[in-house]
């Protein structure tokens, strides 16, 4: 790429620096990149702005452009590794099977079905979605939500054309092929078909980007006549749709990260009077389920890694236990089913899936699996009675398995196991689950993958979240592989702030305790050189959004560590995004960060470790950015302000590129394919850094 003289930039471009200023509990912060915020957000066209991010853009392609031929290189391994005409494994829901397919060469998928006993032949097939030809002429196509009718004659699904997770719902129907003439922009939630097949539940997204409401759409009737079935007045809320295991019941429950509420309706009448299951108490979370006229509840109200309780319908807040919580297992969920149900949860930080009865629940049948290291979970298993589960499986070294597990005799069927077309010999590679003792006494899980033929401390790839109680399973990629065959050890640090071991271990890398996600990731690094995995300046480090904050956050505290650091829509200005309520998340997010507007601890706490606010003169490694201007969730001008900081401040010579998706959101470029050159990129780049050759 050149600028607008047609030549390439010789030099990284210099943000302007205009003063800008606010106070907050008597402290005022100046902010001289603040400017890049544009105005007329969410729409961007200060000229300006622009100017500045496509020249960053070009620096971005000038300083990778030496190294296209590895991106292309690596980009052919990555494809190489997909299989590219793959369909997933059919699954019945009523009077049919359904799939989702990739043809060769395709972006996207088409879904599929055919009628229960129809020959395996094509025959039959049905193509009810297209997202090839939906995806046609667009730079980015996400598709949201997808559902079929009950009586499997309608579907009904929402299409995102620009990354900014506004999705426009539409109706299909699935008999004629026709689209049904009802439109609904803006949409942000699933779409549940209530009323006997006429009438569609969802959530608009508001003009801050929040749920706070679910509607009721009839098929036919204009938009203008669509029923609001609640409206949550707390901003700091999101409302949410689902139905029942049964298909009986309209779920409507609403939320923060710490407190929920749950309503329900009748699916027949969503009109009904709503049942409240309990009233919102804050700090106490939980979900429903029905069977019959009994509530399962799913509530961490007596205990951190909840407890699973029923109540009768009649008198929904009347709880009894059923399981006790425990210290020992995190009881993460539930799926209730006609004749047993299934809870799911981590003990040791190992996936756990447990099958149950309704006449013992001490009964317990949990599935077994082949390795000490692993993910598993429930996959699609939509109908309400089933007496068998379909079950997903994978491990670092291990590809993506479909099982079939049969209830009744506790048998493992495997249906699929991912294929690699470019080839891939498991007994090739190890894996490690290691503890790492933090600056705190606190063992922090590690989950390592390389070589058995890698010799002595060569380099380390390690990544890290640690936020939202999201844990980072230790699961397989394909993509990763072309770091490890290259000499690289990659790690999973399962940080304080993600619930990998528990709900406690979630809390104690939030809020007051945010800091500890930061100083565990440091502390892994330092514990996986001092037992010889890799040496200080050979670890390459990667993370998105509240990742790209643990990033900012390490290269601060310890920079020397890394050789290089790939930050993706990073949360970087953390201080900023809390202090302004109007923007998409912050309210919601306050219970995760801390409320800097009216708590000065928060205040204090956030600007003490917010990467922008703490970026100094100091040597800084080699560093990659990515950003997305349409990006809802972590704004384009926080990684624009963090680089031209950067930029400004840092004493070394190393590498500073960033590179803005000027038509995609928070997920990057979509499509399976696209995605794989933004991953291509961040390797090279990599290997670029860390001086290793093919």
């Amino acid at each position: 790429m050149t600028n607008s003289t047609g030549t390439a930039p010789a030099h990284p471009p210099i943000a302007a620096k205009k003063p800008s200023r606010v106070t907050h509990h008597g402290i005022t912060l100046e902010d001289s990149y603040a400017w890049l915020r544009d105005s007329n957000y969410p729409e961007v066209s200060d000229k300006a702005i622009l100017a500045h991010l496509e020249q960053e853009n070009s620096w971005f392609e000038n300083r990778m452009a030496p190294h296209q031929p590895r991106i292309d290189n690596l980009f052919k391994e990555m494809r190489g590794r997909i299989k590219e005409a793959d369909k997933s494994v059919p699954q019945k829901d009523g009077d049919y099977l359904y799939w989702v397919e990739y043809e060769e060469g395709a972006e996207y998928k088409k879904w599929w079905r055919r009628p229960v006993g129809a020959a395996d032949d094509g025959s039959a097939d049905q193509l009810i979605l297209d997202e090839v030809a939906l995806a046609e002429g667009c730079e980015y196509f996400r598709l949201g939500a997808i559902a079929v009718s009950s009586n499997a004659k309608l579907l009904a699904y929402a299409v995102d054309d620009n990354g900014s997770e506004r999705f426009t719902a539409r109706i299909k129907n699935l008999e004629t092929g026709a689209m049904l003439p009802d439109e609904i922009p803006g949409t942000l939630s699933s779409l549940i078909w209530v009323a006997g097949d006429t009438g569609i539940v969802y959530s608009l997204a508001n003009e801050q980007w929040r749920t706070d409401n679910a509607r009721l759409h009839w098929l036919g009737k204009p938009l203008s006549d669509d029923i609001e079935l609640y409206h949550e007045d707390d901003e700091g809320f999101r409302v949410s749709s689902s139905l029942s295991a049964n298909e009986e019941w309209l779920i409507i429950g609403t939320g923060d990260h710490e407190t929920s509420e749950v309503r329900l309706l009748p699916a027949a009448d969503p009109l009904a009077e709503p049942i409240l299951v309990k009233p919102r108490n804050a700090g106490v979370e939980y979900d429903v389920e029905l069977r019959d006229d009994t509530l399962f509840i799913h509530t961490n109200d007596t205990h951190e890694n909840f407890r699973l309780a029923t109540a009768p319908l009649s008198e929904p807040e009347n709880w009894t236990t059923l399981i006790e919580g425990s210290d020992e297992f995190y009881l993460t969920g539930f799926d209730v089913f006609k004749q047993f149900y299934v809870t799911e949860g981590r003990q040791n930080g190992l996936d756990k899936i447990q099958i149950r009865t309704y006449d013992d629940p001490k009964a317990v049948k949990e599935i077994e699996f082949p390795e000490e290291s692993y993910a598993a979970s429930l996959g699609d298993n939509p109908e309400w009675d089933m007496s068998v589960l379909r079950v997903s499986y994978e491990s670092m070294i291990s590809p993506a398995t479909t099982f079939n597990y049969h209830v009744e005799d506790g048998r493992l069927e495997v249906l699929k196991v991912q294929e690699i077309p470019s080839g891939y010999d498991r007994d090739l590679y190890a894996t490690e689950r290691l503890e790492i003792t933090a600056r705190d006494g606190t063992a922090i899980p590690v989950s390592v993958m390389y070589r058995k033929d890698r010799v002595g401390t060569g380099p380390l790839h390690l990544y890290g979240y640690g936020a939202y109680g999201i844990s980072i399973p230790p699961g397989f990629s394909t993509t990763r592989l072309s770091l490890v065959d290259r000499g690289f050890a990659y790690a999973i640090a399962h940080i304080r702030g993600g619930d990998d071991l528990g709900r406690a271990w979630y809390k104690a890398g939030k809020l007051e305790s945010r800091t500890n996600a930061f100083t565990d990731f440091v502390d892994v690094a330092k514990g996986l050189i001092e037992r010889g995995y890799t040496q200080a300046g050979k670890i390459s480090i990667s993370g998105g959004s509240a990742g790209g904050e643990l990033m900012g956050a390490v290269v601060n505290s310890d920079p020397q560590l890394f050789g290089a650091c790939v930050a993706h829509v990073p949360f970087v200005d953390v201080l900023a995004t809390m202090l302004d309520a109007s923007l998409p998340l912050t309210p919601g997010e306050w219970p995760e960060w801390g409320n800097p507007i009216e708590d000065r601890a928060a205040f204090e706490l956030i600007r003490s470790y917010s990467p922008y606010d703490n970026v100094k003169a100091q040597d800084y490694p080699p560093l990659m950015v990515t950003a997305g201007l349409n990006d809802p969730r972590v704004t384009y001008w926080e990684p624009a302000k963090w680089v031209a900081k950067l930029r400004e401040l840092k004493t070394d010579s190393n590498e500073l590129i960033y590179k803005t998706n000027m038509g995609a959101g928070h997920g990057g470029k979509s499509g399976r394919f696209e995605s794989l050159h933004e991953t291509a990129e961040e390797f090279a780049f990599i290997l670029w850094q860390l001086g290793v050759t093919d």
